[in-house]
């Protein structure tokens, strides 16, 4: 291709993003369905946003609260493409490798490309919102529109840089386990959004007017920052500010086209010879020496690496983990909470146990020829539970004690563990069951965890075993209530191994109450985790 001809692929490459969008539409229905769905919510909540905005016009906070939301939207740019590099199929440049293309022309085709979507959409009406909040006068108005385009322009270049710096980590089976911190970053992300907003409300916006005025020199948010820098009738450090973000995209733009000619003239991982694994022998070495010896050591290994290699698994463990410890300490840092909320990591780490098969998927078939008898069924499903509770017991317990001393209540930590333990006995206990009864298949690729038609199955296994649950794990909770209610909240601490012993038991009798029953649906559950 000329260099004369070269710009002319911009049309094309829009062409092909409106393809790919229309195309993606036609798979399905469903997919139909909830693209509708999502456009109509991100346009409402876009027009709600932008109303808000306008409505802050003249108001003593308007900048303050038009540049933090530039920043907190840019951040998002940034890290959508690590987190989520499969949502657009254009964010891989190495599809294009074999055509001659040009990096410049390149760059730019795919930048107006780029903006054909909910997000820029989205950010456009943000960043339209705050440039009319803040502008103030007929040069402001200027500058505003200059601030609109540059705010946008500078998102979706960053994006673009981000995904083109990393895209060959994204692409490859680590980085693919990098997306299974996505729940993490939104579990983590709601929490302090809500423990922002409860401060806020308590102690107004002023709180924030210093990190506005570092914030407003960080482009985007200096695209803003100048537009109310020349309302203010600060004319020089408007058009720094300005200037600042025009830098901003300008660089943004030369290492995403650095980017993208290192991707598009070195090798990659299909054009070089794999090195072997040398690490892999000495860890399964290190990890058996720690474990029983016999079929339970081997089942606790195997589950054991599932949790650190299959990324449905750490997709899991992540999110039950950092919402375990999320939950309550937030509540405890608000000063709403209670030492009983600690249970609820017990209860998220217990939902572990559910549809244990599941994660096996068609290789369950090497599970299902190893099981002969009720008695291989019950060290199957024995070992499965010890390896959660390897990790589960010392995080449980980690859980509660910070949460009791955040709230300074030392003396119902023995009750509080109690309770925990009783609670992901009861949790192992009805996983093992719900495992061998409701099996379902948990598809590898994409973000979906249950298989097309086993929805219910999933409803029944997960919401059933966590009512049956909280009714075996009543005995311990009604001791709990009698002890404070007859007035021997001192003798609370008999609820650590009563709930310990309790929890033990629960839990071997449901690991022998269901492995009968795994032993006789053996074709039954191969078939149902196979469907993904």
């Amino acid at each position: 291709m000329s260099a004369a001809a070269a710009p002319g692929i911009t049309p094309v490459f829009v062409r092909l993003k409106l393809s790919l969008l229309r195309n993606g539409l036609r798979q399905s229905a469903g997919r139909r369905a909830a693209y509708i769905a999502s456009v109509t919510v991100a346009l409402l909540f876009a027009a709600l946003q932008l109303l808000g905005l306008i409505a802050l016009r003249g108001n003593e906070h308007a900048a303050t609260v038009c540049v933090l939301l530039v920043a907190l939207l840019a951040l998002g740019w940034a890290v959508m493409p690590l987190f989520f590099p499969s949502g657009d199929e254009t964010l891989d440049p190495t599809r294009l490798v074999m055509l001659p293309l040009r990096p410049q022309p390149l760059v730019r085709a795919l930048l107006v490309a780029s903006l054909v979507g909910i997000g820029p959409l989205f950010t456009l009406c943000l960043a339209l919102g705050a440039a009319i909040a803040l502008a103030h006068g007929a040069a402001a108005s200027f500058v505003a529109v200059l601030a609109v385009a540059l705010t946008v322009l500078v998102c979706v270049a960053l994006a673009r840089a981000v995904a083109a710096a990393n895209i060959r980590l994204l692409t490859s089976r680590k980085g693919r386990d990098l997306a299974v911190l996505s729940g993490l970053v939104i579990a983590v992300g709601a929490q302090v959004v809500n423990f922002g907003a409860q401060k806020l409300g308590s102690s107004g916006l002023d709180t924030l007017d210093p990190a506005a005025d570092v914030v407003r020199w960080i482009p985007p948010a200096a695209a803003l920052g100048a537009v109310d820098s020349v309302s203010q009738g600060s004319y020089a450090k408007g058009a720094a500010q300005l200037v600042l973000s025009a830098l901003a995209l300008f660089a943004l733009l030369a290492l995403w086209q650095r980017s993208l000619t290192r991707l598009m003239t070195t090798p990659d991982g299909s054009t070089l010879a794999a090195e072997p694994d040398k690490g892999t022998s000495r860890t399964s070495g290190a990890l058996g020496a720690l474990l029983p010896q016999g079929r339970t050591g081997t089942v606790m290994e195997r589950s054991l690496r599932y949790v650190w290699r299959d990324p449905k698994t750490k997709a899991a463990w992540v999110t039950s983990l950092a919402i375990g410890l999320i939950v309550p300490l937030f509540n405890a840092l608000q000063g709403t909470g209670s030492v009983y909320f600690a249970c609820f990591a017990a209860g998220m780490l217990g939902i572990l146990m559910y549809n244990q098969f599941g994660q096996d998927t068609s290789a369950f078939w090497m599970v299902a020829m190893t099981i002969s008898s009720p008695r291989d069924a019950y060290v199957e499903l024995r070992g499965r539970a010890l390896a959660l509770l390897l990790i589960t017991l010392p995080y449980a317990t980690l859980v509660s004690a910070l949460t009791t001393a955040l709230l300074g209540e030392w003396h119902a930590l023995p009750e509080v563990l109690g309770l925990s333990f009783a609670l992901l006995g009861a949790m192992l206990a009805t996983g093992a069951w719900s495992s061998a009864r409701f099996p379902y298949s948990i598809p590898q690729e994409g973000y979906k965890n249950v298989a097309p038609g086993q929805a219910g199955l999933a409803w029944i296994s997960i919401f059933g075993g966590m009512v049956a649950a909280a009714l075996l794990c009543a005995p311990v909770i009604a001791l709990a209530i009698w002890l404070h209610a007859s007035g021997s909240a001192s003798w609370s601490w008999l609820l650590l191994p009563v709930g310990a012993v309790y929890g033990a038991a629960i839990t071997e009798g449901g690991a022998r109450l269901a492995a009968p029953r795994l032993a006789r649906r053996l074709p039954e559950i191969l078939a149902a985790v196979s469907k993904g």
